[in-house]
């Protein structure tokens, strides 16, 4: 007689716990972020070594006035070249003529772009730059080489080549941290030395990647133009605020602070840097997750998106708070030890809690533009920046506290509009939600 297998002790067993899972590609662009992260806190260090904290300001105002133009105007289209080649690897379908449409588009950008600061010039350079036109060259410099830049890295992330992705964040860092040291080794201090540094070093990753053959693209269907701009307008428009948001609180104090000394500027851009790692980290999950979501979206598995995103939630909650009781607890003695010059507990647990909250709106707009939704993630920027100069405008005679507030505030007002976005953009996809 025969002896029927038990399973009653198998039964018993708690089913195992689902593990966070991060989306594909994420170790290998969190690698190259974290070395462009720690370079960046490398390149402030040589640079305020070199120039001193008063000379620095004008290139503190570069960096932050570049990283609110480029990533702004360029970042959406990085992300609609990714989201169209990861649509149409999804179909099957090669992604040859999308590309040469982007690259159209992309120049076009890069000469409007370049065309606006020629023409500000002048009011640029006094009001941002200490007077200095090379800096201001630099800034012009500067849009041509990150255009191209996020042009590549869309096609990295589209075509799943992580490890390329995570290559050229890294070398751009790394190769401009490796050039100002060596200028500062041998004694170089003109502002236009380190300038010029600053724009150019992203060139070696890209051209690198382009010429070493890993970005083949396979011939398609035919692409129109409607197959990468519909949404792109609504995107630019979210991008942009969201960019100038992220860089507003270094460029607010630049300009309102203008009888302050010029370190204040300085100071108050290394603080920003320092609450702004968990930013850094969340970025390699932000390439990785759009492509993702959008993959998952168009085979409409919206089970499996809306489990994977929530599992994201509880990430970046975590390193978001992390940040911020960091930033509270050891915040003023890191900054006094690596850039020689602190600021006030407040200030600097204020730009971690701003940080915090806005790389969680950041990741819900994500998921919102995968659904779709751009129209949504450009209102809630719009909203969220609209709030910052309100806020700026209104609350107290403090510079750095209307600034800080301005950020947080702004910030809020994102996530609450992008998170009731995306909870609409469910339901109406899943009534059972």
């Amino acid at each position: 007689m025969s002896r029927q297998p038990t399973s009653s002790s198998s039964s018993s067993l708690p089913p195992p716990r689902k593990r966070v899972e991060l989306p594909e590609g994420t170790i290998a662009i969190s690698i190259g972020l974290l070395i462009a992260g720690l370079t960046i806190y490398a390149f402030f260090k040589i640079g305020q070594q070199a120039l001193g904290q008063d000379g620095f300001k004008p290139l503190v105002s570069l960096w932050f006035v570049m990283f609110a133009l480029a990533p702004g105007f360029f970042l959406p289209v990085e992300q609609e070249i990714s989201r169209a080649i990861s649509h149409r690897r999804a179909l099957g379908q090669g992604a040859g003529p999308v590309v040469k449409k982007v690259v159209i588009l992309c120049g076009a950008i890069v000469i409007g772009l370049v065309g606006s600061i020629v023409a500000l010039a002048p009011f640029v350079s006094s009001n941002l730059f200490e007077g200095n036109g090379i800096v201001t060259a630099s800034l012009i410099i500067a849009i041509a080489v990150y255009g191209a830049f996020y042009m590549v890295k869309g096609l990295c992330s589209g075509l799943g080549k992580f490890n390329s992705y995570g290559f050229i964040v890294g070398a751009d860092g790394a190769v401009r941290v490796i050039v100002c040291l060596a200028l500062l080794i041998a004694g170089v201090t003109q502002l236009g030395a380190y300038s010029l540094a600053v724009v150019l070093t992203p060139l070696v990753g890209v051209l690198v990647i382009l010429f070493s053959g890993q970005l083949k693209l396979q011939d398609g269907p035919p692409a129109s133009w409607s197959e990468i701009t519909p949404n792109l307008g609504l995107l630019l428009g979210g991008s942009i605020f969201a960019a100038a948001l992220v860089n507003a609180g270094p460029i607010t104090v630049a300009l309102l602070g203008d009888t302050a000394p010029a370190e204040n500027v300085t100071l108050f851009g290394n603080a920003v840097l320092l609450t702004r790692v968990p930013l850094f980290l969340f970025q390699a999950v932000q390439a990785a997750l759009l492509p993702r979501l959008t993959r998952l979206a168009a085979r409409g598995d919206i089970k499996e998106f809306k489990t994977g995103f929530r599992q994201l939630v509880i990430l970046v909650v975590g390193v978001g708070v992390l940040g911020t009781v960091g930033a509270f607890a050891i915040g003023p003695n890191v900054l006094d030890l690596v850039y020689g010059g602190s600021i006030d507990r407040r200030t600097i647990t204020l730009l971690a809690l701003a940080s915090g909250i806005y790389m969680m709106a950041l990741a819900i707009a994500q998921a919102v533009i995968a659904l779709n939704g751009h129209k949504h993630v450009a209102l809630g920027w719009s909203l969220a920046f609209a709030a910052y100069i309100l806020t700026v405008w209104q609350v107290s005679d403090d510079l750095f506290l209307r600034v800080e507030v301005a950020l947080v505030t702004s910030s809020v007002v994102g996530l609450i509009s992008f998170a009731v976005s995306l909870r609409s953009q469910l339901r109406s996809l899943s009534p059972t939600l």
